[in-house]
C-alpha cells in the first residue's frame, strides 16, 4: 500500500503540471489573457477537478501533515484576488469540501 508521503509526492507532481498560477496568472496580470477567457475558465475547472480527485483519492492514505500540505485555500485566494475565480463558484466549494473531508479522515486515523 502507498504511504502518505508517496501519495503526496505523486499528487504534488500531478497538481503542479496543471497549476494555472505560474503560467496563466501572469498572462492575466499583464493583460494578455482576460480573467473571463473561456480557455482560462476551462483550465481552471480542469485543475480544480483534478484537485478534488487527488483529495478524494488521498482520504484513505494521507496523514494530517500531508493533508495540510494539500490545502487548496492559499492557491484559491491568489486566484480570487486576481479575479479569475469567485469564492462562491461550485468548483471552489467542491475543492474546499474535498480538502476538509481529507483532513478529517487523516485526523480520525491519528
Amino acid at each position: 500500500m502507498e504511504t502518505s508521503e508517496q501519495f503526496l509526492d505523486r499528487a504534488m507532481k500531478l497538481l503542479q503540471r496543471s497549476d494555472p498560477i505560474p503560467k496563466l496568472l501572469p498572462q492575466v496580470r499583464i493583460g494578455r489573457m482576460a480573467p473571463d477567457s473561456p480557455a482560462l475558465i476551462a483550465i481552471l475547472e480542469s485543475w480544480l477537478e483534478a484537485f478534488v480527485q487527488v483529495l478524494k483519492d488521498g482520504q484513505a492514505v494521507l496523514d494530517v501533515e500531508g493533508a495540510l500540505r494539500l490545502d487548496p485555500n492559499p492557491r484559491i485566494a491568489v486566484l480570487v484576488e486576481a479575479g479569475v475565480l469567485a469564492e462562491n463558484q461550485p468548483y471552489v466549494q467542491a475543492v474546499r469540501d474535498a480538502w476538509s473531508a481529507a483532513l478529517q479522515a487523516a485526523q480520525q486515523r491519528k
